[in-house]
């Protein structure tokens, strides 16, 4: 008795030969993608985000030494930086030569070695804004004052009361603005750089959020 195929049961298929894979197709594509991707993360961290890591104690407890954070360049394209907001923003230069941190001069190169400006990287910090431009700035007695005001401005923000050994007195010029850390103490802040007030065009983002070691909102 012949054997019949039922329903049940499946006739195998001949079996279709594979395509050779077309390497030169195939590597294009991969490189599209990188293209694409790095051109992406390039719009990104230009003209949307600004990525910064602190290295000091300058912003404690707002900030931690180590912690990563994350700024909107967007923001100062749309309204000027208030009062109160933490921003990141051109410090000035380490010097690839001698290691010198030093801030922009007139004359376009290191103060101590004389390696221009140029060839050198870019050092960004991150502090709070508490003088706009126009502002008179006045600290004593543990507090700021703003424009005479006889009222102390409220720092929810400070880890501990601030020292102020002496009086200081500031007029904020057009278009800049005063920085200081939230850790007043332990800052090298606006009080003691030689080059006291910010420009507006040197402020690159205000931080959003930290998200490394773990991810709060910055205020």
């Amino acid at each position: 008795m012949n054997e019949q195929n039922t329903p049940n049961e499946e006739t195998p298929k001949a079996e279709q030969p594979k395509e050779p894979i077309n390497w030169k197709a195939e590597i294009l594509s991969w490189i599209q993608v990188i293209v694409a991707a790095a051109v992406i993360a390039f719009v990104i961290t230009t003209f949307i985000i600004a990525n910064s890591r602190i290295p000091s104690a300058s912003m404690e407890n707002t900030i931690m030494t180590g912690d990563r954070v994350i700024g909107s360049r967007l923001t100062y394209h749309f309204k000027d930086p208030e009062r109160g907001d933490v921003v990141i923003f051109v410090f000035g230069y380490g010097c690839k030569n001698c290691g010198a941190q030093y801030q922009e001069n007139s004359d376009g190169v290191c103060p101590a070695c004389g390696r221009p400006d140029s060839r050198n990287s870019i050092v960004y910090y991150v502090k709070r804004v508490i003088g706009l431009p126009g502002d008179t700035i006045d600290i004593h007695d543990g507090h700021v004052y703003v424009n005479n005001s006889e009222t102390p401005l409220e720092e929810p923000y400070l880890p501990e009361p601030m020292d102020t050994p002496v009086a200081l007195h500031y007029e904020v010029p057009e278009d800049c603005y005063l920085m200081l850390g939230d850790n007043r103490n332990h800052s090298a802040d606006a009080r003691f750089w030689q080059n006291t007030y910010i420009s507006r065009d040197d402020i690159i983002a205000k931080v959003l959020f930290r998200y490394f070691p773990s991810i709060g909102k910055i205020e």
